[in-house]
């Protein structure tokens, strides 16, 4: 079997509809863009790169291999980022003080790992660990702009577009995009590097945010993208 892509998960009138009313060209993005990566921490993952069956073993929250596989796919557009200077934010779910707005958290919190694993399980993995200067922001709901300062720094900075990863894609990810596309700005998801628990989840909410919210791209898109911008902001400079 090839790659999957959303149109597995159609139906045929819901492939019919798409072809008469679906969206047939990008919205496209904006001069200014922002990398933002969404809770890509050791307890969606775990420590060890395995089958999501045998992880959630350990982390009930894990997604398996096909999330390292989109973190290893985030750290190269991360990478494409910071070459050409675009900006850079990690959120993060909020694990200081109580926090119980996850329905279900409570019986999907591990139970068997000790207080110094579960701390570990709240850091950003290697892959796409923050370098210093890089904003960190913590956040208390699903949308990474709910409850934090995260719309102030994309003004501040003059941001028009951006371009979102990380887990899990029916999720803070498409709660973020959402909010992203309220607040006017231009919205991007990059298919590879965004992940979730549930395949049917992640290629429908793809194709939801797609048709709706946001330009969903691969990441060869992503980084030709983020180079043109790289390269425009250094002719800018040697004028």
């Amino acid at each position: 079997m090839g790659k999957m892509s959303w149109n597995d998960f159609l139906t045929d009138q819901d492939k019919a509809h798409d072809e008469m009313w679906g969206k047939k060209e990008l919205a496209g993005f904006g001069e200014k863009p922002a990398l933002l990566l969404i809770d890509i921490y050791y307890s969606v993952l775990g420590f060890k790169r395995e089958p999501i069956l045998e992880s959630v073993k350990t982390w009930p929250m894990s997604t398996g291999l096909e999330g390292w596989e989109a973190v290893d796919k985030a750290a190269e557009l991360l990478a494409s980022a910071r070459k050409n200077g675009i900006p850079v934010i990690h959120v993060k779910g909020l694990h200081t003080g109580v926090n119980t707005w996850a329905r279900g958290s409570k019986k999907r919190k591990p139970s068997n790992l000790s207080e110094e694993m579960l701390l570990k399980g709240n850091e950003i993995v290697d892959e796409v660990k923050p370098l210093p200067g890089e904003l960190v922001i913590e956040k208390a709901a699903a949308s990474a702009f709910h409850g934090t300062p995260l719309l102030f720094q994309l003004i501040s900075l003059g941001i028009d577009t951006v371009i979102a990863c990380g887990e899990t894609t029916s999720g803070c990810v498409r709660a973020s995009v959402v909010d992203g596309a309220t607040y006017r700005f231009k919205m991007g998801v990059v298919e590879e590097c965004s992940f979730d628990r549930t395949q049917a989840s992640h290629y429908m909410n793809l194709y939801d945010m797609h048709q709706k919210y946001a330009d969903v791209v691969d990441l060869n898109y992503a980084s030709a993208y983020f180079d043109s911008i790289g390269a425009k902001n250094k002719v800018g400079v040697s004028v």
